[in-house]
């Protein structure tokens, strides 16, 4: 009986000693996450690969592979160069995001194979070339200025930043009815970080420190691939949901508060990447266009007053509002770079505006993704670019003899 009670002492001591030991363990590493660990847009690691619904997207690629490197980034693991490196990190919204288009076929993607070439490697002084993208879907400058203000102390030398932002700040602005006051808010660190140190954590199995940084872990090394078939119906669904609205409005109010954060933001987040890289180039965001057919139309979800994917939209703005909303927001970006000397690029004069080169309002096709690779290709090697001197900003003229 001694000895009974004996081993169950030693029993509970050991499950005692266990559990201790898993609390301090859970807590150790919740401490060197929230200390050590870092802030990534896409986790590192993660294979994704998306198969558009070919309803919705007739002429794409069957696959869009999304693969992210050890850095959080959509593209090629980063190359050990020995000083030959010419780094490239690309941010924005989901027009850099390219989220249904494979890897290779992304703006970002083609803009790495036209300037991995033996001519432009010499141009660039590289042996290899880099690009990096951290585009995501939702984001406006706001959003993007706090990325950049996380992501940018983690990288040690880049040689190019290119930004395109402004398309959100113009759908948020409306899908909240167009308020005639804007703030600045707080952004939830979850809705543009895949991968944080800041939990939440809990004593559930789930959200466990451990069990987290275990995943993260298991997605770097052993990179397993998830699928999501019939990606991108909700388009589907929300461009009938703007060709039934009960109401169009052809009007809105004073876009200046909407301006006016678009332009703090923007200053903010251009300051943020000069002080991390030798070049920076803000390419303005692009639209389509045009004296529109009934075809274009049928393509077009954006401009909701309230949000067609969470809920039943009835009024949406017009086209022509938001048109005239994205010009006012592109402007402001090519005063915002003349004022801090950085270069800009209008991608406009060489899209055509067509569904052949948009999907929707904003979103490109391989065709128009291939476009503005090329454009942005150009503005990086200079010749045949023309320089444009605009303030003390440097506005760059695609196409131009």
């Amino acid at each position: 009986m001694e000895s009974r009670m004996s081993a169950l002492v030693w029993i509970a001591a050991i499950a005692l000693a266990l559990s201790l030991l898993a609390v301090a363990t859970e807590v150790g590493v919740r401490r060197w996450l929230r200390r050590f660990g870092g802030y990534y847009v896409w986790s590192p690691g993660l294979r994704l690969h998306l198969h558009p619904d070919p309803e919705v997207f007739p002429g794409f690629e069957r696959r869009a592979r999304i693969e992210i490197n050890a850095d959080g980034e959509r593209g090629d693991a980063v190359p050990h160069a020995d000083g030959g490196l010419y780094r490239i990190l690309v941010a924005g919204g989901s027009p850099v995001e390219c989220a249904l288009l494979d890897q290779p076929t992304s703006w970002p993607g083609v803009l790495q194979r036209l300037l991995e070439t033996p001519k432009h490697l010499r141009a660039l002084g590289a042996s290899v070339v880099h690009v990096g993208n951290i585009g995501l879907s939702g984001v406006a400058s706001q959003s993007l200025n706090v990325i950049l203000g996380r992501v940018l102390p983690r990288y040690r030398r880049l040689d190019l930043i290119v930004i395109m932002v402004g398309g959100n700040d113009v759908s948020d602005w409306l899908a909240k009815g167009a308020p005639p006051s804007v703030q600045r808010h707080a952004v939830p660190t979850r809705d543009i970080f895949s991968c944080h140190p800041e939990g939440p954590f809990s004593w559930k199995p789930r959200q466990l420190a451990v069990v987290q940084l275990l995943k993260g872990l298991r997605q770097r090394w052993l990179r397993p691939v998830k699928r999501h078939e019939a990606s991108g119906r909700w388009v589907g669904r929300a461009r009938t949901m703007r060709a039934r609205a009960q109401e169009v409005r052809t009007a809105v109010a004073d876009p200046s508060p909407m301006l006016r954060l678009f332009e703090e933001e923007f200053s903010e987040l251009i300051r943020r990447a000069k002080r991390h890289a030798a070049r920076v180039l803000v390419v303005r965001q692009p639209w389509f266009e045009r004296d529109y057919t009934a075809e274009d139309l049928a393509h077009v979800w954006h401009g909701a007053a309230g949000n067609p994917q969470r809920e039943e939209v009835r009024a949406y703005y017009s086209v022509d509002v938001l048109c005239r909303l994205m010009a006012l927001v592109s402007e402001r970006a090519a005063e915002v770079a003349d004022a801090l000397g950085v270069e800009h690029l209008d991608v406009m004069p060489i899209l055509e505006p067509s569904l052949e080169t948009f999907y929707d309002f904003v979103h490109f096709t391989p065709a128009g993704a291939a476009l503005v690779a090329e454009a942005v290709a150009s503005a990086i090697l200079a010749p045949p670019i023309a320089l444009e001197r605009t303030g003390s900003g440097v506005s760059l003229s695609v196409g131009a003899e």
